[in-house]
């Protein structure tokens, strides 16, 4: 299964390019057409997976996956699922 992944840490405290990291991520999933893209924002404090719901559920982005999973044995992974 082709995944994609997308670690947050090294730009944990960078807003603006955290949205950016963001919009590759999906942008480089779509055209690849990879199935799932998997976000890590870590444990920390919970305000980055806050930030990366957020951005999921913007309705531009919403229309472009099919469902989110939160990963329920890793706190600080999301999982976004397209069907291409």
């Amino acid at each position: 299964m082709a995944r994609l992944k997308l670690d947050l840490h090294p730009i944990f405290n960078r807003g603006r390019q955290i949205d950016d990291a963001l919009d590759e991520a999906f942008d480089e999933a779509e055209s690849r057409r990879i199935k799932t893209l998997e976000i890590i924002p870590g444990k920390g404090s919970g305000q980055l997976k806050k930030r990366v719901l957020k951005y999921l559920e913007q309705g531009a982005v919403k229309s472009r996956y099919h469902r989110v999973e939160k990963d329920s044995k890793n706190f600080g992974r999301v999982f976004v699922h397209f069907r291409h």
